[in-house]
């Protein structure tokens, strides 16, 4: 592997691992993240699907006077109408549940990439792509890749990118970094993974002198 390789491969891996430390700290739940997804595409889909189940019972009721028509159903179904508006009626609702996931799946990744400041549609287009193909893993690779989310500054309350180290408006010191080369490490990190500084060393060496100032 030649070194422009390699320092590709290094950057694309610490990327990786700050995105991973930085969305540890978002606190996501399904219903909050549900809410996201317009609401005019909820009640469109709803719409839909009571249209989808009309329609559907209103054919079968006016097949039932033809004997010849009505071949969907078993003849024990055939011979209980109402049994067979019943299982008409199930069969209409996982279908819809079925499409209604990937169109609020679609939408989701729609929003949810453009609060993180990424490109929205082409990540809705890559997650549309794979879904007849490979089905789940266009969501999949976003849910890995995606970036984290802004949040505000604990300081001015500025809304500030997660990738940041420092506000832009206050300077204040965003994530905990290594005395010793200033990168980034994680809360729990024992030792700097970039110099293999003790982290714990340095930081109570610290403290002696802030309480001296």
């Amino acid at each position: 592997m030649s070194d422009y390789q390699q320092k590709i491969a290094e950057s694309f891996n610490e990327r990786k691992r700050l995105n991973q430390l930085r969305r540890r700290k978002e606190k996501l739940h399904f219903w909050n993240e549900f809410r996201i997804i317009p609401r005019w595409l909820v009640g469109l889909v709803i719409v839909l699907y009571v249209i989808a189940v009309g329609v559907a019972l209103s054919v079968n009721i006016s097949q039932q006077h033809n004997p010849n028509g009505n071949d969907m159903f078993p003849p024990e179904l055939r011979d209980n109408p109402a049994l067979a508006q019943l299982a008409l009626a199930g069969l209409v609702t996982l279908m819809s549940l079925f499409f209604a996931s990937f169109i609020f799946m679609l939408a989701y990744v729609n929003r949810d990439a453009s609060r993180r400041g990424m490109n929205s549609a082409l990540w809705t287009i890559l997650v549309l792509i794979f879904i007849p193909t490979w089905g789940l893993i266009g969501l999949v690779i976003y849910l890995l890749m995606r970036e984290p989310l802004p949040y505000p500054c604990p300081e001015c309350a500025t809304t500030v990118n997660a990738r940041f180290n420092f506000c832009p408006n206050c300077k204040c010191n965003l994530h905990p970094s290594c005395p010793q080369c200033k990168r980034e490490v994680g809360e729990l990190d024992k030792f700097c993974p970039h110099c293999g500084n003790d982290l714990k060393a340095s930081s109570d060496a610290l403290l002696p002198a802030q309480s001296s100032v």
